[in-house]
């Protein structure tokens, strides 16, 4: 056992952080950590409670098309929140494709506008 105990950031890579600045923060509601240092190219770290997400602006190798239409069927990032219902009329108000989960849970998925995947499932 090497000690491990639990996950800190999630690195996306983004065309555009202030674009998506726009889905994280004003959508999500997420939070700008400040602190983040120059780190010789644009970016963002956006916190989550204790965690973050770090936002990364640089040329994507990945292919951004052609990825499963479910974010379950692909690798995501999966978050807890309070209420699935708000977060469907707020990605619905943004015309944002979303798909629930197939295993009968109370979660979606959905993507940022660079087709990263993230999983939103509501607590308990």
């Amino acid at each position: 056992m090497t000690g491990i105990s639990r996950i800190l950031h999630a690195s996306f890579i983004v065309s555009d952080t202030q674009q998506s600045l726009v889905f994280y923060q004003q959508l999500l509601g997420l939070e700008l950590d400040p602190g983040r240092p120059d780190l010789g190219y644009p970016g963002a770290w956006l916190n989550i409670g204790k965690e973050q997400i770090h936002l990364l602006e640089l040329p994507n190798l990945d292919p951004v098309t052609g990825r499963p239409e479910h974010g379950g069927r692909d690798r995501h990032l999966a978050v807890q929140l309070d209420s699935i219902a708000d977060l469907k009329q707020k990605l619905s108000g943004e015309n944002i494709a979303y798909t629930e989960s197939k295993s009968g849970r109370k979660a979606l998925f959905c993507r940022d506008p660079d087709g990263n995947a993230l999983e939103f499932i509501e607590s308990t």
